[in-house]
């Protein structure tokens, strides 16, 4: 028996606690016994979450997409449990609908140097500007970021924190992802389910923090075959790049490579020539620690660094620096640093190399588990009117044959094929061709009984039909049931593939009333957009319905994983 002085004493710190808070207690003092945790009996009205929720709200905030797509593949999750899911665009979410939320989810990542969505802004300014009462709210937030970058999570982290100050109950942590975000956002939704169903064992596993992830699965590889796929009369250069390995490859159509590229060692020995540094110096970074010439050509980002990254440059050189984004180079040449010690400094400060993610068009059906295929872009831009070449574009395009490289299997888990009897409808435009050139091989290896529909386009017929006579061979084959095409240079009136979707309105109706399943692959701006909206009149026409009911087909479409997009 206690003591009638500690008795007192539990007494008062008992005395407010939640059921939930007393379970916990009572457990942890049965563990303190060595003995089973007995269940406190509380009064009814003190208990909370007794009942399983039955409807959550989730929200998106994106700038590429893998927001939406998460959470869209979350919802079709949740729905399945038996849980209505509100699924939102915070780009179209209304403030005031925050007074009428019990359960509120949001899938936010992280831009640039620490900004939120674009499409999110508004939403985000509004509630940091305003002095709301959200206590009638139990939140979660899962925030997408890169931890290449400085501000890794940082719009999700302030969504958090801001719900917090303003009255909101966060009933699961803050999680954090990578761009490997897979696993742990589908943990993240468990413990959702966990927590608002009232099926944990006690708070203490509630509250739990998801199980990190173990960790990408790196290959060693080597390059086999690397072809210019257009014609030498074109102005693009895209290369049809193939790489072996002597381990098996465990990988599905839809899925990505993910490489990180090395800097030119051209431009890193400049880097050195003009810094003085030894370039055998060991030093240590916050992840590595390297020769300064390992360091600046295997490890660090020194191409387009960011303004952040600028910003310490500046503070390291002691120099005047406006607000810019440069190489590490061009930087050097403008603003020279003292002598190799503070260059050491700055080595230090670079952000680490990010990967590059590429759709993988071969098949392991087809081409073996000791194989795979990319299919790449030569990038070009202009950065202060001075041209500069895609980083990763212009590494992978420079391999020679039997040159060693390095991936990883980035796996898409909304970007699938469906069953073998199902009908596919794949729109890829230009390089957004590479997984339905691995979802054609797989389909005809594997004698795939739905039918395959196509449509491809790019600039001219001649120079830039890529995979051209591949695709013939499967129309001839069977294996491709309609081939639509549109070159937007080879006529007087340019033609795009969302014009060749709108004319063959009737038969794309019929065959998604059929259970077709559509895909679309390449350039977001304005590319996926168009195919949408194209997608939403086509809807609207041959269904028979209006602007809402069309929007509402789209939707459960790709709540039920028949409409998926890997756009960039």
């Amino acid at each position: 028996m206690l003591s009638e002085t500690k008795l007192q004493v539990l007494k008062e710190i008992s005395s407010g606690f939640s059921r939930d808070e007393a379970i916990w207690a009572s457990g942890y003092l049965a563990g303190l016994a060595g003995t089973s945790a007995a269940v406190v009996d509380l009064p009814p009205q003190q208990a909370t979450h007794t009942t399983a929720v039955k409807k959550i709200t989730l929200v998106y905030g994106t700038e590429t997409g893998n927001s939406k797509k998460l959470a869209t593949e979350l919802a079709g999750v949740a729905k399945k449990k038996g849980i209505q899911v509100k699924l939102g665009d915070l780009s179209q979410y209304k403030p005031k609908d925050l007074a009428k939320e019990e359960y509120l989810f949001v899938v936010i990542s992280t831009q640039g140097e620490g900004e939120p969505p674009i499409l999110a802004k508004k939403f985000y300014d509004y509630i940091h500007e305003n002095e709301l009462n959200l206590s009638n709210i139990k939140f979660g937030v899962l925030a997408l970021g890169d931890s290449t970058y400085p501000q890794f999570c940082k719009t999700g982290e302030d969504v958090d924190t801001r719900f917090e100050v303003l009255g909101a109950e966060r009933i699961i942590p803050l999680k954090r992802c990578d761009i490997d975000y897979e696993e742990d956002a589908h943990r993240w939704l468990d413990h959702i389910f966990e927590v608002v169903q009232n099926k944990a064992a006690s708070p203490s596993q509630a509250t739990a923090a998801p199980k990190a992830s173990s960790g990408r699965k790196k290959y060693q590889g080597k390059v086999s075959a690397i072809i210019n796929l257009n014609d030498i009369t074109s102005d693009k250069e895209t290369y049809h790049i193939e790489i072996e390995t002597e381990e098996p490859i465990t990988y599905r159509p839809g899925d990505a490579l993910g490489v990180i590229p090395f800097n030119p060692r051209s431009v890193v020995e400049e880097i050195i020539g003009l810094t003085g540094i030894d370039p055998e110096k060991q030093i240590q970074t916050a992840r590595i620690t390297a020769s300064a010439e390992e360091l600046l050509h295997q490890h660090l980002n020194i191409s387009y660094l960011l303004k952040t990254t600028v910003a310490q440059y500046a503070q390291i050189t002691r120099q005047d620096i406006p607000e810019t984004r440069l190489s590490l180079l061009d930087l050097l040449r403008i603003y020279p640093v003292k002598n190799a010690g503070e260059f050491e400094e700055v080595i230090k400060a670079l952000t680490v190399q990010a990967p590059r993610l590429y759709s993988v068009s071969s098949s392991p059906e087809a081409h073996g588990d000791s194989e795979i295929h990319i299919t790449v872009a030569r990038s070009e831009f202009f950065i202060n009117d001075k041209k500069q070449n895609g980083l990763c574009s212009g590494f992978l395009s420079e391999f020679e044959e039997d040159g060693a490289v390095e991936f990883y299997i980035q796996e898409a888990k909304h970007f699938k094929l469906p069953e073998t009897a199902k009908d596919v409808i794949m729109i890829g435009p230009g390089t957004g061709i590479a997984p339905f050139r691995s979802f054609l091989w797989e389909r005809d290896a594997t004698g795939a009984e739905g039918r395959n529909w196509l449509f491809f386009g790019d600039r001219n017929f001649v120079s830039d039909f890529l995979y051209q006579s591949e695709f013939q061979d499967f129309m001839k084959t069977g294996a491709l049931t309609n081939l639509d095409l549109a070159f937007s240079r080879d006529t007087a009136e340019k033609v795009y593939v969302q014009h060749r979707l709108q004319q063959k309105s009737s038969e794309v109706f019929q065959w998604l009333e059929g259970g077709a399943s559509v895909y679309v692959c390449g350039a977001k701006e304005p590319m996926s957009k168009d195919v949408e909206e194209t997608l939403l009149h086509i809807i609207q026409h041959e269904g028979k319905r209006n602007e809402d009911e069309a929007k509402n087909y789209l939707e459960e479409l790709e709540l039920s994983g028949r409409y998926a997009k890997d756009v960039y």
